[in-house]
């Protein structure tokens, strides 16, 4: 494999006689490796073109590395799209049941995390090696360091893609490029690009899964704190946007976490918007308001005879107690006694309400993934087929869609790949049908 595939040319007739489907997957991902495994099952000829110097290399980095492969817990509020109906549309066709047998026939024992599941080997060089195998194995032709120059329909289903290693022709192209998350895998956003020039598009691709970068000096002071608490996001009329509950990171410029990822993108939403945006932090989500301060009381009583900087000890994160207290307006030398009440309701709205403005999302190196992309109107969502260029599929990261933490984006990218791959695959017109579901057994 590799560049010795350089100057192959799909779609060539020998002596007159038709010869299989060639089918072109642009991007070797999770997504593209999927679909060219199940388009050579169904008896295509498959090429793959990797812009890097090998394919999957995102997949590495999925889970930290352990390989966060899919989740039993499949619901539409995991996915988030302009076009709210349309993720699920595709994952009913492709379930989690069907990654799973997938898997299991490529020799992946998983293990289920509470609904997360991971390969037993808590390796993701596991998942792609056992990828890479097999299309070795289904003699899937893989060409990497291929740059593309240009990519365009040469009639009802036949492309041309030339490279800087050579031309390629085909019957149907799959676009499996990413977003422009994580650019160090690859994902360099080339595939908005490719697919404007078919004439699909693009809602506007943005950070998601990432930090978000906030106001406020004592960050620096609260860098490494690590606390259970509820995240809003709020625009600018007050309206929550987002909200999610777990451990969150405190840095020396923001937040970070799993909440935080998890609600990110509506805040890059907002703020590509021209939005305000708040970040309203809950450090203690087992208390109500109206509990709050009722219990500080009490615990004032009980604690009286401290010092102000020692009566969070036990309560909070001793650095986030400190800048509490003195957001609060509470003096670290004051008794405990000596606090009033005004003083205790000032401390319990912060405990309860901590409110910061977010500036910024992190930046497109730090996310996992992206929202937006293809818009998912142009695209049929039974087969991945374009609606304006037959023969044309857009998969995974590609779409505007975009699932939480948790295994779901992985998901996405097995669940396009296998529908996609499997109907440009098939000798028969069968657009926009492609009745089939479940996974496409090996045909060994």
């Amino acid at each position: 494999m590799g560049r010795r595939s350089v100057g192959m040319r799909l779609g060539m007739r020998d002596g007159g006689k038709s010869v299989k489907r060639q089918v072109l997957i642009v991007g070797g991902g999770a997504s593209g490796l999927m679909a060219g495994i199940c388009c050579a099952r169904e008896g295509a000829s498959v090429t793959i073109l990797e812009h890097m110097d090998r394919v999957g290399k995102k997949i590495l980095s999925t889970g930290n590395g352990r390989c966060n492969m899919t989740n039993l817990t499949m619901r539409p509020e995991c996915y988030r799209s302009s076009q709210k109906q349309f993720p699920m549309k595709v994952l009913d066709r492709f379930s989690v049941w069907d990654t799973l047998t997938f898997f299991d026939e490529l020799g992946i024992e998983t293990k289920n995390r509470n609904g997360y599941i991971y390969p037993n080997s808590d390796q993701a060089s596991s998942v792609l090696d056992a990828l890479r195998m097999e299309i070795e194995h289904l003699g899937v032709r893989v060409v990497t360091n291929c740059q593309i120059q240009g990519l365009r329909a040469k009639g009802r289903r036949q492309f041309e893609a030339k490279t800087d290693v050579g031309t390629f022709q085909a019957d149907r192209l799959i676009l499996a490029t990413g977003s422009r998350a994580m650019p160090v895998s690859g994902s360099d956003g080339s595939g908005y690009t490719l697919a404007k020039s078919f004439g699909h598009h693009i809602i506007k691709p943005l950070p998601a899964l990432v930090q978000l970068r906030c106001e406020g000096k004592f960050f620096k002071q609260l860098a490494g704190v690590r606390c259970d608490a509820v995240l809003r996001i709020k625009n600018s009329q007050g309206r929550v946007l987002a909200a999610d509950q777990g451990e969150i990171q405190l840095t020396d410029y923001g937040i970070s976490g799993i909440p935080t990822f998890q609600v990110s993108r509506y805040a890059s939403v907002a703020l590509d918007q021209k939005e305000k945006v708040t970040a309203v932090l809950d450090f203690l989500p087992s208390k109500s308001m109206k509990e709050i301060l009722p219990f500080l009381r009490n615990r004032a009583k009980l604690l009286s005879y401290r010092k102000a900087e020692d009566y969070l000890t036990g309560l909070l994160n001793k650095k986030l107690g400190t800048v509490i207290l003195k957001l609060a307006g509470i003096p670290a030398d004051l008794l405990v006694s000596q606090i009033r009440s005004a003083q205790l309701e000032r401390l319990g709205h912060l405990l309860k309400e901590f409110e910061v403005p977010v500036t910024a999302a992190n930046a497109f190196e730090q996310a996992q993934i992206c929202c937006g992309g293809v818009d998912t109107r142009e695209v049929h969502a039974e087969t991945l087929e374009s609606k304006l260029v037959p023969g044309l599929y857009l998969i995974g990261e590609l779409l505007d869609v975009d699932g939480i933490c948790g295994g779901y984006n992985l998901q996405w990218a097995w669940a396009t790949g296998a529908i996609a791959g499997r109907c440009a695959g098939r000798e028969e017109e069968s657009m926009p049908r492609c009745e089939k579901t479940g996974p496409v057994k090996n045909k060994k």
